[in-house]
C-alpha cells in the first residue's frame, strides 16, 4: 500500500498521483488529507509556502466533487493571477481520471467574456482571484450561493495584499453550511478575523512551529554601509556561480534601478513590479522559469504568487517593513524538500530587525561577511575550470583543428592550461584585484549575544571536489564531513557547495586528520580530494548557542554567472542599453 493510499484517496486520484511521481506525502498533506476527507469540518492548516498545500486541499475537494452535477460546488480563492492559474493548473492534472470533472480560473488581465462562457459550460470548481471574483459575482455570472467548499490559498498574502474586503463581500454570498478550509503561511490578526467570522470550530494544523520559517532555509545576514548595498549584491551573485534568485526591493522605483544596473553590469536579471503591463509579467515570469533570467529583481506585491521549487537564494536588497513579509520572500527558496539560502543586506542600523526576525521566524541569522576580491576570483577559477572539464566535445570542430594545432604549436600542457583559464579569468581578475573590503569596518555589535572568537589556532578553509552535482548541498555535505571524520557537529563549519566543488572550515588543530583522512578516499571509485583553499572565506564571526551558527558558509547552489549575449530585458528592465563589452566578461 502507497503512502498515499493510507490517507484515503479513491482509485483515480492515486492513479493520478503515480503519473505525477508523487511518492511520499509532504507533512501538510499527511495531516490535512485524511481530516478532509473523513469529516465535513472547517479546518485552518498553518504551512510555509512550498511545503504541498495545492494537493493537500486539492486531493479532497475532487474526491468530494459531484461530477454528475455541473453547479459550481468548490471556490478556491488566491492571491495573484499566477498562483490561480497554477493552482487550475495542478487540479487538472490531479483529476486527469475524473470525468465530466470542469476547473475553471477567473482572473483580471484575461478576457472576461471567455471566462463567462467558461463558468456557464457548468464549473464544478472554479479557481479565483478576489477581485475578478467579486467583479463576476456582480454581474451575475458566477453563482456561489450553492457551492460546499471554499479554500482560501495564501491567506495571508490576500490579506497583506488589501483584499480584507473583498474576500468578506464573497464569503457573504456563500451559504453558511459550507466548509471553509483557509491555509496559510502565517496567523496575522486579519486572518484570525476572517477565520472567527466565517468558520465553525474549525480543526487547525501546523506544519512547523506558528508563524515560524522553514527548517530548509538558512538565514544569513551581512552588514554594509548604504551607498555599498549594490556592490555587496553584485559580490554575493559573483560568489555564487549559477545562481537562479528572487532579489526583494521595497519600491517599484527600487526594483527598477537595481534590474537594470544589473543588466548594464553584464547579469541575466529581470524586474518585476506593478507597473509592468501583464504582458511584460508574462514575459519576465515565462524567462525566468526557463532560467534565461537567474536574478529576478521584485516588489514584494509583484513576487506573490512566484512558486518555482528549485530557488537557489532569496536576496533581501532592502529588509520589508513587515515581518511577515520576510516569512513569505524567504518561503521562495527551500522548497520541495530542497535546501535554500536567505540573504539580507544591512546597514549597521538595520540590525534591530534582524532580532525581531529571529524571534519572529524562531530561527537564528548567520552573521557572514561579504566575500573578498580574491575570494571570488578562486571559486570562479575552480567553477572555469569544471565547466571545460564538463563541455561537451562538439565533433565540428574536427575539420579545423589542424590550423588551430598549427597556431598553437610549441606551447607546452601547462601553458596552454593557463592560457585557456586566463582567457575569462584575467578580466574577472583585473576587476576584483584591487577592491576594497565591502564590510561594515564598525562590525556589527551582535557578539554580545553569547558569541566568541575562533580559537587562537585560527580557523583553515579547505576546497573539495564534491559539490552539488554530487548529490550535496549544505546540510548532506556537513553531514558527511563529520560523519567520515568523527567529528562533533560544531567541528565542521562555514559549509559552502557549489555546483561542482565547495569548501568548507574546520579549527587548524583538525588539519593533519583531514589531509590524512582525504589522502586517499575514494566514493563509488572516484576520488575525493580535499586542499587547503588559499582565501580564508567569509571572514570572521561569532558564534552562538553552542555552536558556530554564524560562521558556518551553507550557500548551495551558486551564483551569478553573466553570461555573454544573455541579458534578458523584459518588461521595462530594457530602458537602457547592456555595456555590451563588459557582458564578454567577468564583472
Amino acid at each position: 500500500m502507497s503512502k498515499f493510499e493510507s490517507l484515503g484517496l479513491q482509485e483515480s486520484l492515486l492513479v493520478a498521483v503515480a503519473d505525477l511521481g508523487f511518492e511520499n506525502p509532504s507533512e501538510v498533506q499527511e495531516k490535512a488529507i485524511p481530516i478532509l476527507l473523513e469529516d465535513e469540518t472547517d479546518l485552518v492548516a498553518l504551512a510555509q509556502t512550498g511545503t504541498g498545500k495545492t494537493a493537500a486541499f486539492g486531493f479532497p475537494l475532487i474526491q468530494k466533487i459531484d461530477i454528475a452535477s455541473r453547479t459550481t460546488q468548490g471556490l478556491i480563492l488566491s492571491p495573484t493571477r499566477e498562483l490561480c492559474l497554477q493552482i487550475t493548473n495542478e487540479m487538472q492534472l490531479y483529476s486527469k481520471y475524473e470525468k465530466g470533472m470542469n476547473i475553471v480560473a477567473i482572473y483580471g488581465g484575461a478576457s472576461i467574456t471567455d471566462q463567462a462562457r467558461q463558468i456557464k459550460k457548468g464549473a464544478q470548481i472554479v479557481v479565483a482571484t478576489p477581485g475578478r471574483m467579486k467583479d463576476m459575482i456582480r454581474r451575475g455570472i458566477v453563482d456561489i450561493t450553492k457551492i460546499d467548499y471554499c479554500i482560501l490559498d495564501e491567506a495571508d498574502e490576500m490579506l497583506n495584499m488589501g483584499f480584507f474586503e473583498d474576500i468578506k463581500d464573497i464569503l457573504s454570498n456563500t451559504p453558511k453550511e459550507k466548509s471553509t478550509w483557509l491555509f496559510s503561511a502565517t496567523m496575522p490578526k486579519e486572518v484570525a478575523t476572517i477565520a472567527k467570522k466565517f468558520m465553525h470550530s474549525p480543526k487547525e494544523i501546523t506544519v512547523g512551529a506558528k508563524n515560524s520559517g522553514a527548517t530548509t532555509v538558512q538565514h544569513e545576514y551581512y552588514v554594509v554601509s548604504g551607498r555599498d548595498r549594490y556592490p555587496a549584491l553584485k559580490r554575493l551573485a559573483d560568489a555564487n556561480p549559477g545562481i537562479f534568485s528572487v532579489v526583494f526591493c521595497r519600491t517599484k522605483r527600487d526594483t527598477q534601478k537595481v534590474a537594470e544596473k544589473l543588466i548594464e553590469d553584464g547579469y541575466n536579471a529581470g524586474a518585476l513590479h506593478g507597473d509592468l503591463s501583464q504582458n511584460q509579467r508574462d514575459l519576465v515570469m515565462n524567462a525566468f522559469r526557463k532560467k534565461q533570467i537567474q536574478m529576478l529583481v521584485a516588489t514584494d506585491v509583484a513576487a506573490r504568487g512566484i512558486d518555482v521549487d528549485d530557488i537557489t537564494h532569496v536576496i533581501n536588497y532592502q529588509l520589508p517593513d513587515e515581518i511577515e513579509t520576510y516569512t513569505h520572500r524567504s518561503g521562495r527558496t527551500g522548497r520541495a524538500g530542497k535546501s535554500g539560502i536567505s540573504m539580507v543586506i544591512v546597514t549597521r542600523s538595520e540590525l534591530r530587525k534582524i532580532n525581531a526576525i529571529e524571534r519572529k521566524i524562531k530561527q537564528d541569522f548567520l552573521e557572514k561577511k561579504i566575500p573578498s576580491g580574491i575570494e571570488i576570483c578562486e571559486i570562479q577559477l575552480y567553477h572555469l575550470a569544471n565547466n571545460i572539464k564538463d563541455t561537451k566535445v562538439n565533433d565540428e570542430i574536427d575539420g579545423y583543428l589542424p590550423a588551430i594545432n598549427d597556431v598553437l604549436d610549441g606551447i607546452d600542457r601547462e601553458e596552454l592550461i593557463k592560457k585557456i583559464v586566463s582567457v575569462e579569468f584575467t578580466r574577472f581578475f583585473n576587476y576584483y584585484n584591487k577592491t576594497r573590503d565591502l564590510n561594515s569596518s564598525d562590525g556589527s555589535g551582535r557578539r554580545e549575544r553569547g558569541a566568541t572568537e575562533h580559537p587562537k589556532d585560527g580557523s583553515v578553509r579547505y576546497f573539495i571536489n564534491v559539490g552539488e552535482r554530487d548529490g550535496y548541498d549544505w546540510m548532506s555535505l556537513k553531514d558527511f564531513l563529520r560523519d567520515k571524520l568523527g567529528l562533533d557537529k560544531d567541528d565542521v563549519y562555514k559549509v559552502d557547495t557549489k555546483d561542482s566543488f565547495s569548501f568548507f572550515n574546520t579549527d587548524a588543530q583538525f588539519t593533519p586528520l583531514i589531509l590524512e583522512t582525504f589522502s586517499d578516499f575514494k566514493v563509488d571509485g572516484r576520488f575525493i580530494n580535499v586542499e587547503v583553499s588559499k582565501s580564508p572565506g567569509g571572514g570572521r564571526g561569532g558564534n552562538r548557542g553552542g555552536g558556530r551558527r554564524r560562521d558556518r558558509d551553507r550557500n548551495r547552489g551558486g551564483g551569478g554567472r553573466r553570461d555573454r549575449n544573455t541579458s534578458f530585458k523584459g518588461g521595462k528592465s530594457g530602458s537602457k542599453k547592456s555595456k555590451g563589452k563588459r557582458n564578454s566578461g567577468f564583472y
